[in-house]
């Protein structure tokens, strides 16, 4: 069998480069020279350009599974008004995950949840940032019979 798929992948074209599995990808060079080191955020958002990231959102004060999903995806829906692509998992009541395709774009995505006053916290890299208003009360953007 083995064999035989190496025949076949005899003649074939190399994929082009944005069709590679990511692990196969060339990291984009990095000119450390040109960085400002003593911020260590900037540092990592160039470091991550083009690898996947994962976000862990939490939502203030346990909401319920529909409102978690109701802001979750509001949030992500301005992230992508705004040109950051993130996909969105709801993992709790009040927990989801936003995935970045390109993980320098989750910094700039931090910054914006962060001044969403419904987030409890935002964690990215280890690092964990509480939201400006972490214990305000839910408000139901629709109500529900």
């Amino acid at each position: 069998m083995e064999r035989l798929f190496d025949q076949w992948e005899e003649d074939e074209e190399p994929l082009p480069e944005d069709e590679l599995p990511e692990y196969l990808r060339k990291k984009p060079s990095i000119d450390l020279t040109k960085m400002d080191m003593s911020n260590p955020e900037a540092v990592l958002q160039a470091t991550k350009k083009g690898q996947t990231v994962m976000m862990f959102v939490s939502v203030a004060n346990k909401p319920s599974r529909a409102r978690s999903e109701e802001l979750t995806k509001i949030w992500q829906a301005s992230l992508w008004s705004n040109h950051i692509q993130a996909e969105r998992y709801l993992i709790d009541d009040d927990r989801a995950i936003f995935m970045f395709k390109d993980g320098s774009q989750a910094w700039t995505a931090k910054d914006f949840l962060l001044e969403q006053d419904e987030l409890k916290e935002v964690q990215l890299e280890s690092q964990t940032y509480p939201g400006k208003k972490p214990n305000i009360k839910n408000n139901a953007v629709r109500d529900e019979l």
